[in-house]
């Protein structure tokens, strides 16, 4: 378990976060494509994760609606993969969330990313639905897990 050090960007950081994303995933992009998909967009989140001052990780999200904030993109460098920090930084986006008046929140995953549909499952995270991605002609599980704002009270 790696012990990353959780780092909220702005905007003015969407180069870095598309220098990671270019490293884990595929087709790449540019920042064109991140600003136009951060544009208009409420409550934009921005994170990385560093180990020893080095960026190895990221967390995009925004506002689905009110009372969801919708995680669109989390992704770790393949050297520092299944060192726990996919969820560090998952467990610092719910807790920007919960802070901010959110009581839901919603991820998709890719059916062939077992290690992000694992962690989900962990997190506790509830299977709500399936889509179809006509970009890449696949089926995205659709998460979502209720943070609230009172915690873990059973009033």
């Amino acid at each position: 378990m790696a012990n990353a050090d959780i780092i909220m960007v702005g905007p003015t950081e969407t180069t870095l976060i598309t220098e990671l994303y270019n490293q884990v995933f595929a087709p790449k992009r540019d920042v064109a494509f991140f600003e136009r998909r951060f544009k208009g967009r409420c409550s934009l989140l921005n994170l990385i994760a560093e180990v020893d001052h080095r960026p190895v990780g990221f967390l995009s999200g925004f506002e689905l609606k009110p009372s969801t904030w919708f995680n669109w993109l989390v992704g770790v460098l393949p050297d520092f993969r299944r060192l726990g920090i996919a969820s560090q930084l998952c467990e610092a986006e719910q807790a920007w969330a919960r802070d901010h008046g959110y009581h839901d929140v919603r991820m998709e995953c890719h059916n062939q990313h077992r290690a992000v549909l694992q962690m989900c499952i962990r997190q506790n995270f509830d299977i709500v639905g399936i889509r179809f991605d006509a970009d890449r002609q696949n089926n995205l599980v659709i998460f979502e897990k209720e943070i609230g704002l009172h915690g873990d009270d059973d009033d």
